[in-house]
């Protein structure tokens, strides 16, 4: 089955029927993201050699469109995911993309740093580090505006090295790393029903291989693989229409990341 085919398949039976009760009650929708993977959608640009569609950016924008036209929510679930998978294509384990391509995985974006002065009323915490002893990094964090909190099985997240030098590392966090802490109620922007939170490591153990590269080559990361992805796939909930007395931002959940790196 064509994945257009299979994306039309879902949107009539799964994703439009239930887009209202994502929008009117902000449930994350996870019958969407099931149907999603059980049909392939999750594992679009997968590898064809691990058992995904082995697809590229056209194709993804293609789906986060449509899919975003009935669903924002799900749509920027599906947007924060793809990008994630582009990174844990170029350098996540094997079996991580075999849960993906086999549709049991849902991954997501931990990047954006909750520092400063408390913007937006999320309390300030220092810069994202990574300490590591012996086989254990332990990284201490907040990241605001994660998409899919509390939702997604792994979150890439990012960090200063843990030897200490200039640059950025990234991980591939599991969600049921000891420390990760999300809240109940999201607090974050972004579409109504995508869960968008900030989700706090103080500090979150993860083994030393759980690292996405070379230690300080996360720059390389997100230039090469992070900012292209989020250029080419839309953003979901720009303009949508909402029910009444819903506040529901102008800005994408990933807005703040692609304006710091385009001051960079």
């Amino acid at each position: 089955m064509s994945y257009r085919t299979a994306l039309s398949r879902i949107m009539s039976g799964v994703i439009e029927p239930g887009a209202e009760r994502v929008r009117t009650h902000g449930a994350f929708p996870r019958a969407s993201v099931a149907a999603l993977g059980h049909s392939g959608l999750l594992a679009l640009t997968v590898s064809a050699e691990l058992g995904g569609r082995g697809l590229g950016p056209a194709e993804a924008a293609e789906v986060v469109a449509e899919v975003s036209r009935a669903c924002p929510a799900t749509g920027a679930v599906l947007r924060s995911h793809y990008v994630a998978v582009a990174v844990i294509e170029a350098h996540g384990i094997h079996w991580v993309r075999r849960r993906i391509a086999a549709g049991h995985h849902l991954s997501t974006l931990a990047l954006a740093e909750a520092v400063g002065s408390g913007e937006r009323g999320v309390p300030p915490g220092p810069p994202s580090t990574a300490t590591r002893t012996g086989d254990v990094v332990a990284l201490c964090a907040r990241k605001r505006d994660v998409v899919a909190a509390g939702e997604a099985d792994s979150y890439v997240w990012s960090s200063r090295p843990a030897d200490g030098s200039d640059g950025l590392s990234l991980w591939l966090v599991p969600a049921d790393a000891p420390g990760l802490f999300v809240p109940a109620r999201p607090d974050g922007e972004g579409p109504r029903g995508c869960v968008s939170s900030t989700v706090r490591a103080d500090p979150v153990l993860v083994p030393a291989g759980a690292m996405l590269g070379p230690s300080g080559g996360g720059i390389d990361a997100v230039l090469g693989a992070v900012l292209p992805w989020l250029a080419a796939l839309p953003a979901p909930g720009m303009a949508v229409a909402r029910p009444a007395g819903v506040n529901m931002p102008a800005r994408s959940p990933t807005c703040a990341l692609e304006e710091r790196a385009a001051s960079a």
